[in-house]
């Protein structure tokens, strides 16, 4: 079962799921012990096809740090806040939890997109 640990610890992922946001990125990163880096990677691989499965989901990204540093950035597109939470709230999901190493520490954060004039669009 991976520990969760909040990005900004004032406001973690439980207290932004009460805010109504379209769409979402959820943006979060992994670590773990070297060791287990396979069996982060069968859990990930698992769950992200469930979540394709699943009402709001757009789109998915895993990264893997360079070098020797088992460490792992997922980015993920929702539709809304409200269909992330239905999904990772679902009692499939929930029960594959178990399935990923104790040595895993995910850190997730919902954002949106920001549109800065002549650099990027929302």
């Amino acid at each position: 079962m991976p520990t969760l640990r909040p990005l900004d610890p004032s406001f973690p992922i439980e207290r932004q799921l009460g805010v109504e946001a379209s769409p979402v990125v959820l943006v979060n990163v992994v670590t773990l012990d070297p060791g287990d880096e396979q069996a982060f990677l069968a859990a990930w691989e698992e769950d992200a096809l469930f979540m394709k499965r699943q009402p709001g989901f757009i789109s998915t990204q895993l990264h893997r740090a360079l070098g020797d540093s088992p460490t792992y950035f997922n980015y993920a597109v929702w539709g809304s806040t409200e269909t992330y939470a239905a999904a990772f709230s679902h009692p499939e999901f929930v029960a594959k939890l178990s399935h990923y190493p104790a040595s895993v520490v995910a850190t997730p954060h919902l954002f949106q997109k920001v549109a800065v004039p002549n650099v990027c669009v929302a």
